[in-house]
């Protein structure tokens, strides 16, 4: 038996305060550098883009090629033909979890990409991309599907429930048949309506978090306040460095849990918002391949924005390398489609491998309504490259 028990002093730990501050004075000595050289290459790019022939094509390789660096940059490897197999729904092993959160990244960056260029940063778009805006929608559509039922009905189904407790005492046999299919009708419409209203209820709750994944006290609307707070204060900076400051703001707010890429593809929202980008979506998870691991997050707020400033400079760059190339693959395969007839299908089959950094006979076949017997022949007329060098499916690109 224990005699005694000491008295356990319990110490109160406060909770940090999640907040981020601009630099004020910013440091203009070391960020003027990184700026210039940032928003000229991301001229350079948008403006290269705009009259490019392969736009659209550069565009969706683009796509899948940030997905994968998304995952890369948080320690985890998809490979580029995986991703491109799942998203056409080919997939020749079961999906992991890396690759499925990379097919997330790549629908949201198409999702904010086809959209108006001021949706991903206005409500209604960080609702979406949140995921909020489903619940919202059904709770929205119960509510109006219950205001437009007509009154009649309401009436009817009383009427019915009326006649089901035998108010009526002598009835013919027709009246008492009659009287049956309106019992069977009240009771009816009374499950139906009981079905309406569980159903509303369960819409309106959200969906609960596993508290071992994530963090019941963590306030995501608050946060994404915050973040939003610090985006309304950037208005009067360059562009690239207002990006920068979202992303920056972004991984020190973390307002959403476990999904650090999403501030990535706002900040390149951004760019497109303030006009700097036009003509495409920037890849900053590429970019920030290109910046060593030490210095994509330094201490100082000076070298963090300098590092994104950077980023955004090297994935330009690398963009611009990539169009050049695809480009120059294009026209050099385009000189086999000359003296084919008006119905032959290299044609589709070139601008398709154009949005595709792989492509699979499966693939080739589902796109051009053909077999994949007839989509291996064409690739083997329009001399297209072995990407995969597997022995369990055979797939081709373009440099």
């Amino acid at each position: 038996m224990i005699v005694s028990v000491a008295a356990i002093h319990v110490k109160v730990i406060n909770i940090l305060q999640c907040g981020y501050q601009i630099p004020d004075p910013l440091p203009w000595t070391k960020l003027a550098g990184p700026l210039a050289a940032a928003e000229d290459a991301l001229a350079r790019l948008d403006e290269r883009l705009a009259k490019s022939p392969i736009r659209d094509g550069w565009i969706a390789r683009t796509h899948f090629t940030d997905a994968c660096a998304s995952l890369w940059l948080e320690g985890e490897l998809v490979h580029l033909e995986d991703l491109v197999l799942h998203d056409a729904g080919m997939d020749i092993r079961s999906p992991t979890h890396e690759l499925t959160r990379a097919r997330t990244v790549l629908r949201a960056r198409r999702r904010i990409a086809e959209a108006k260029p001021d949706w991903a940063l206005s409500p209604a778009g960080l609702a979406k991309l949140r995921g909020r805006q489903g619940v919202a929608g059904c709770e929205d559509e119960t509510s109006n599907r219950n205001k437009g039922r007509p009154a009649a009905n309401e009436a009817e189904e009383a009427d019915g429930e009326a006649r089901s407790e035998g108010h009526l005492a002598i009835a013919t046999p027709d009246d008492r048949l009659a009287d049956a299919f309106a019992a069977v009708d009240a009771a009816i419409a009374k499950a139906n309506r009981a079905l309406a209203g569980e159903i509303a209820s369960q819409v309106r709750r959200l969906p609960e978090r596993d508290p071992l994944v994530y963090d019941l006290d963590w306030d995501e609307d608050q946060r994404m306040q915050e973040w939003s707070t610090i985006i309304d204060r950037t208005r009067n900076l360059p562009p690239a460095l207002a990006a920068a400051i979202a992303d920056d703001a972004w991984s020190t707010i973390e307002p959403l849990q476990h999904t650090p890429w999403l501030g990535r593809l706002l900040a390149a929202a951004l760019l497109r918002s303030r006009g700097k980008t036009r003509s495409h979506l920037s890849c900053l998870h590429e970019g920030l391949k290109a910046i060593p691991r030490e210095r994509r997050r330094p201490r100082d707020s000076a070298g963090r924005l300098a590092a994104q400033l950077e980023a955004l400079a090297a994935a330009a760059k690398a963009g611009l390398k990539d169009h050049d190339r695809w480009l120059t693959a294009r026209t050099l395969l385009a000189r086999k489609l000359t003296g084919r007839r008006s119905t032959s299908r290299l044609p589709a089959l070139l601008d398709y491998v154009l949005c595709h950094p792989v492509v699979s006979a499966g693939m080739i076949a589902e796109e051009l309504k053909i077999t994949p017997r007839a989509a291996q022949d064409l690739v083997a007329e329009l001399g297209l490259r072995e990407a995969t060098g597997r022995g369990r499916y055979r797939a081709w690109g373009i440099l």
